[in-house]
């Protein structure tokens, strides 16, 4: 079955009144980005931003000695690139897409136009970079001070939120790079979280079977990320 794709997918385009979208609606292309694909590398100027619609993308911080670790997740429910209408052009972190799918680039150009006329799309833009930063807020304290069990619940529930799905095809050793930890530690986080009937995992995917038991063993973390996505985007319709 042939899949229909279209930009209002992606909440932050749907958001947006009908002349505000039209501005952007001939910028916009659809690409199909593979897992591992990078969208931009630190201090790299940008040139795009991306709307994804059925893609994950990471936003990783890698350290001099190429370690890297995820400090937030873009889905359908963001953009990837906030550094272009924010005035840097650059970022210190990578982007590198999780999941793969598709999203819609649009050059920084086009964004920057209508940014700059201070109307619905820099309300719209605003509100999601602020939800953002308390994605990279809370994932920092979270690595810190929550158990490796716990951050993995954190992750998953955030990658069914940006998918609108129970599962998550992924390996162990992404995950593990995404929280900077070895493994054999999710491995094991994983087996215990199966073993208690919480998700079933298969060779690159995991399943949640049971959603309320997976928000009870994660740490606090996750619906202060959610409460503020929702109280920060709570009129943005979903598709």
């Amino acid at each position: 079955m042939l899949q229909l794709h279209s930009p209002l997918q992606n909440h932050l385009l749907a958001a947006l009144p009908a002349a505000e979208f039209s501005a952007l609606a001939a910028g916009l292309e659809l690409v199909l980005m593979a897992t591992g694909d990078v969208l931009y590398e630190s201090g790299v100027k940008q040139q795009f931003v991306y709307f994804p619609t059925t893609a994950i993308v990471s936003l990783l911080y890698v350290l001099e000695d190429g370690v890297a670790a995820d400090i937030a997740a873009v889905g359908k429910e963001g953009v990837v690139g906030i550094s272009l209408f924010m005035g840097g052009d650059t970022t210190p972190n990578r982007a590198v897409v999780q999941s793969e799918g598709h999203a819609y680039r649009l050059r920084g150009p086009i964004l920057k136009i209508q940014f700059d006329r201070a109307g619905p799309l820099l309300r719209v833009l605003l509100r999601y970079t602020q939800a953002l930063i308390t994605q990279m807020t809370q994932t920092a304290i979270c690595n810190l001070h929550h158990t490796v069990e716990q951050q993995l619940c954190r992750w998953l529930l955030l990658s069914l939120d940006h998918l609108s799905s129970d599962s998550v095809h992924i390996t162990q050793q992404r995950i593990a790079n995404s929280l900077g930890v070895r493994r054999e530690r999710v491995a094991e986080a994983a087996g215990r979280l199966q073993r208690a009937g919480l998700i079933s995992y298969s060779r690159g995917a995991i399943m949640v079977l049971n959603r309320p038991g997976l928000e009870e063993v994660a740490c606090e973390c996750y619906m202060v990320i959610r409460k503020e996505f929702d109280r920060l985007l709570s009129d943005i319709p979903l598709q």
